[in-house]
C-alpha cells in the first residue's frame, strides 16, 4: 500500500511535469526540481542503454529472467512508468486546450508563451557567468541560432517526418534541463501547433475507433505520432546524454548557450502569430498589441511564481566550462 501511494505521487508530479512541458517557457524539469525528483529523474533517463534494453528483451527466456528484472530495476521502471503515464495524461489534455485557443485567441495565446519565454530567460540569466570570452561566443551563438531558426522554420521546414523525428529528439532535452522547455524547442522548430493538433485528432481518433466509428484519422495521425516518439527515445540516447556531458564538462558555456537559445527564441511567438494574423487576413493593430502585452505579463507572473516556489532554478553539476 505505501509503494502504491508513492507511485501515486509519482504520478501526480507526471501531471504537473506535463502540464509545464505542454506550454512553451516554463520546463517540465523545473517542476521536478521543485517537487523533489530531478536527480532521480536524471539517473533514470541516463540509465537507460542498449545493454540494458538487450537484458531485458533476453528475459523472455526462462534462464535469462532474473537478469531482465534486475535491469528493470536498475531502469527504475516503475518510476518512469508512473511519471510518464502523468506526463502523458497532463499533455494530451492540455494540449487539446491549447490547439483550440490557438485556433479561436492566436494574440493571446501567443502572447502568453512570449511572456513565459522571456521570463523564463530573465530568470535563468541569473545563473549564469558570461566572465570568459569562450562563455560570450556560446551566448551570441545561442541567441543567433535561435533568432534565425524561430524565423526560418515557421515558413520552410515544413512538418515532413523527418523534420518531426528531429523535432522528438530534440525536444527530450526538457526532460534533463530545469529552464529549458521542450514545447519552446518544438516552438521555435515550427512544429508546436502541428504537433499539438495531430495530437488531438490523434486521441480522437482513438476514441473513434474504440466506438467503431471508423479509423481514417487514427490512419493519419499515427505515422506523425510514431515517429516524434521514436524521435524522442533516441534523443535519450544522444541529445539528453550530449546535454548532460557538456553541463558536467562545460557547464558555464553550455549555460550561457542554452540561455540564450531561450533569448532568441522570442522571436518564434512573434513570428507564428504574425502568420496567424495574415492567414485571417488581418494585420497587427493597437488593439491587438495590447492584447499581446497584457497576457505576456501574465505569462511572465506565472513564471517568477515558479521560480520563488523553487527557490531559485539552478542546473547542472559543479564544474566550469
Amino acid at each position: 500500500m505505501r509503494r502504491i501511494r508513492a507511485l501515486g505521487g509519482v504520478y501526480l508530479r507526471g501531471l504537473a511535469m506535463g502540464a509545464a512541458d505542454a506550454v512553451p517557457g516554463v520546463s517540465g524539469g523545473t517542476i521536478a526540481l521543485i517537487t523533489g525528483i530531478y536527480e532521480r529523474l536524471i539517473a533514470a533517463i541516463t540509465a537507460v542503454d542498449p545493454d540494458r534494453l538487450r537484458r531485458i528483451v533476453r528475459g523472455i527466456r526462462a534462464e535469462d529472467r532474473p537478469d531482465a528484472v534486475a535491469a528493470l530495476r536498475e531502469l527504475d521502471t516503475a518510476f518512469l512508468a508512473a511519471l510518464g503515464g502523468g506526463i502523458l495524461t497532463a499533455v494530451v489534455s492540455v494540449l487539446r486546450l491549447v490547439s483550440l485557443l490557438l485556433e479561436i485567441a492566436p494574440v493571446a495565446t501567443y502572447g502568453f508563451f512570449f511572456g513565459l519565454i522571456g521570463a523564463s530567460a530573465a530568470v535563468l540569466y541569473g545563473e549564469v557567468s558570461l566572465a570568459t570570452r569562450g562563455r560570450q561566443l556560446a551566448a551570441i551563438a545561442g541567441v543567433g541560432i535561435a533568432f534565425a531558426l524561430s524565423g526560418y522554420a515557421a515558413t520552410a521546414l515544413g512538418s515532413s517526418l523527418p523534420i518531426i523525428f528531429v523535432a522528438g529528439a530534440v525536444a527530450v532535452t526538457a526532460m534533463v534541463l530545469p529552464g529549458v522547455s521542450g514545447s519552446l524547442l518544438l516552438l521555435m522548430l515550427g512544429q508546436y501547433d502541428y504537433m499539438s493538433t495531430t495530437l488531438s485528432r490523434f486521441t480522437d481518433g482513438l476514441v473513434a475507433a474504440a466506438r467503431g466509428n471508423g479509423t481514417d484519422t487514427l490512419t493519419e495521425t499515427a505515422p506523425t505520432i510514431a515517429v516524434f516518439l521514436v524521435g524522442g527515445v533516441v534523443g535519450l540516447f544522444t541529445v539528453a546524454h550530449a546535454v548532460r556531458w557538456a553541463l558536467t564538462n562545460y557547464r558555464e558555456a553550455t549555460l550561457a548557450f542554452l540561455v540564450s537559445l531561450i533569448v532568441g527564441a522570442l522571436r518564434a511567438p512573434v513570428e507564428q502569430t504574425g502568420i496567424e494574423l495574415s492567414e485571417a487576413g488581418r494585420v497587427w493593430t493597437p488593439g491587438a498589441i495590447a492584447v499581446f502585452a497584457l497576457v505576456a505579463v501574465a505569462g511572465a507572473a506565472v513564471v517568477v511564481g515558479i521560480d520563488r516556489l523553487a527557490g531559485g532554478i539552478s542546473v547542472g553539476d559543479e564544474s566550469d566550462g
